[in-house]
């Protein structure tokens, strides 16, 4: 009955449309058709249950607008409002009530993907209590939901805001609510100290737990990447061969790694004998580590070679491979080959990825030249390559540094149309230079233009536009504003004895 009343909501509008479809031709025009119609529908109902999540304001309200709105809440689409919510830093509360609601109709099971990211979620925002009542709820209901990647996301929001010891403990919590706690689990709690911690914690925990467990080929090459000093990388190499686990590529692509990171090439190349010798062949992995570890020699055009004799043992550089090469002449501040290089890149059929357009980004803010920036900015655009946030707090700060409203305001609207970026981010920067240039108006706009599209501003920002709102006597504007702030919790409201007190002195002190 379920797929019934789903077919029949996507087919209704259709009733016109009489057509048969070949069992081997999927792509005909008309179940294309179908199946772009199908999406608009599925985007237009994740925009509506979003909305109701965002603006309810209390469970009572949710249920009641959620039932109204007679949007069928099945899997896929609460999958989609959830990872909204997770991406826009929507309220952990009101997704949590959104979550137990779906999660409490008759014969509901909710997947894996909405699992984590609800915890996901209410880690992000410190809610630790409420993640282990929906993990001994989710127990209680289906346990299978429970996996080694639940642990992780949970452990690094624990791990970002608690203590090594803590992280460990809540790890053993885990033993009582997964349905196999073993070396994968372990893999997962040492992965999460290497990113949100350090290798040496991370290594330290390995030799406290080792014996609860039997680590593996995965276990080792965890705790390889990211070692800063070779000699430890060695002394640990050495314990995974004494406990009969044989390297592969991966293990060894980490100590090749270490090794140029640490300018000592020449181990790096023996290293790629011995991996020879072994019958392992090195990949575009390996020989991007050594074009890196080149460059920081000072090699930049010894590395560039080894981008073209790699061909030779049947490799073919990537993307990275040649961002290496191109980040080398960008520290060498030998921009014209640097661009050569992304010339190469494209005539092979390669396309520039934000990364490699973030090297060039660097070297133009370093040396304060907007022009440049803002050309390469227009060429990464035509090019159908997004700025990542990195990007994009390059050329803000820039814009922001030479005063240029006019760029940081067109690079704004190019994120909010097109959708890239942290608008968190860009905005405090933006709203620093629209508030210290008098641009009230503007900064008025931005910050309501970010709220339409359920993105949470910073305190900072919020706090700074309120000073300088009541200082031109803008009340009408401040309460619109005040009020669609109240969607992200009480935390944005000022008591209005504070209002009073903020002085010029207060504003000239906020951050810039």
């Amino acid at each position: 009955m379920v797929i019934i009343k789903i077919l029949s909501r996507y087919a209704s509008p259709l009733p016109s449309l009489s057509f048969k479809t070949h069992p081997r031709n999927p792509t005909s025009l008309l179940s294309r058709l179908l199946s772009s119609y199908q999406l608009s529908h599925v985007n237009d109902d994740v925009d509506t249950v979003f909305r109701i999540v965002t603006s309810s304001f209390s469970s009572d309200n949710l249920k009641q607008s959620l039932e109204s709105s007679g949007v069928f809440l099945s899997n896929d689409l609460i999958d989609e409002v959830l990872k909204r919510v997770r991406f826009s830093h929507g309220n952990p509360l009101q997704a949590l009530e959104f979550f137990e609601y779906t999660a409490n109709r008759r014969g509901f099971y909710h997947t894996a993907f909405s699992l984590d990211t609800m915890l996901y979620i209410l880690g992000r925002s410190r809610k630790f209590d409420q993640i282990w009542e929906v993990l001994i709820d989710t127990k209680r209901k289906d346990r299978d939901l429970i996996s080694p990647r639940t642990l992780q996301v949970v452990l690094g929001r624990i791990a970002k805001v608690c203590s090594v010891r803590q992280t460990v403990e809540s790890f053993k919590k885990f033993k009582k609510l997964i349905s196999v706690f073993d070396t994968t689990c372990f893999n997962a709690l040492l992965r999460t100290l290497c990113q949100e911690k350090s290798m040496s914690d991370a290594r330290n925990v390995y030799h406290n737990l080792k014996r609860d467990f039997r680590p593996d080929l995965q276990t080792f090459n965890i705790l390889l990447s990211g070692w800063k000093s070779s000699e430890e990388a060695e002394g640990f190499f050495g314990e995974m061969k004494e406990m009969g686990v044989k390297p592969d590529i991966v293990s060894y692509n980490s100590l090749i790694d270490v090794y140029c990171k640490g300018r000592e090439i020449e181990k790096a190349y023996k290293v790629v004998d011995k991996m020879r010798e072994e019958d392992i062949s090195p990949d575009v992995i390996t020989y991007t580590s050594i074009i890196g570890g080149l460059g920081l020699v000072g090699q930049p055009d010894k590395a560039r070679d080894v981008l073209k004799e790699i061909k030779e043992y049947g490799c073919y550089p990537d993307v990275a491979a040649y961002n290496a090469a191109i980040r080398n002449y960008c520290i060498a501040k030998r921009l014209g080959d640097a661009h050569k290089l992304m010339d190469e890149m494209l005539r092979k059929g390669l396309s520039p990825n934000a990364t490699t357009y973030n090297l060039f980004f660097r070297v133009f803010y370093w040396s304060n030249d907007l022009r440049s920036s803002w050309d390469l900015y227009e060429k990464m655009m035509n090019a159908g390559c997004l700025p990542n946030t990195q990007s994009c707090m390059f050329m803000i700060r820039l814009s922001r540094r030479q005063e240029n409203v006019e760029m940081a305001l067109c690079l704004w609207k190019d994120m909010v149309e097109k959708g890239f970026g942290s608008y968190t981010l860009v905005s405090d920067v933006l709203l620093d230079l629209l508030c210290d240039l008098g641009k009230l108006v503007e900064a008025e706009e931005c910050f309501l233009e970010m709220l339409e599209k359920g993105h949470k501003p910073s305190f900072v920002a919020f706090r700074r536009i309120k000073v300088l709102m009541e200082l031109a006597n803008k009340r009408e504007a401040l309460e619109n504003l005040t009020n669609k702030m109240a969607i992200f919790g009480p935390w944005y409201k000022v008591p209005e004895k504070e209002h009073n007190h903020w002085n010029t002195r207060e504003m000239d002190s906020l951050p810039c």
